[in-house]
């Protein structure tokens, strides 16, 4: 089983950064991918970036250039650096781990407020 902590989230003003951290605990050679997701009040939750054990990156429209998927093998962690943040960002952000059995995983989420 695999479980996500999301931390690092925070208030921000426009063309600010913020880098976000998803910790994970569980065996890694069972996830078949990973993922940033956010959902702002009243709207869907929607894809910001997702990577595939095989390594490829997959962003948003609209994040492609401004924020950065890494992997820290040695820490257990994914981490999102958010560049040139913008008020459409605000949102609570969430990890998702997709298990090779198919089974889902979520973090609590972290909550990103891009003030103007």
């Amino acid at each position: 089983q695999v479980r996500l902590v999301e931390s690092g989230g925070g208030v921000v003003q426009t063309g600010g950064s913020l880098t976000l951290s998803c910790a994970r605990s569980g065996t890694i050679f069972s996830v078949r991918t990973m993922a940033w997701y956010r959902q702002a009040p009243g709207k869907q939750r929607e894809l910001v970036v997702r990577i595939s054990s095989a390594g490829i990156v997959n962003y948003a429209d609209s994040v492609k250039g401004r924020f950065t998927l890494s992997r820290d093998m040695a820490m257990n962690t994914v981490s999102l650096q958010m560049n040139r943040l913008k008020p459409e960002d605000t949102a609570v952000y969430y990890c998702n781990a997709v298990e090779a059995t198919g089974a889902d995983y979520w973090g609590q989420g972290t909550q990103v407020t891009v003030s103007s």
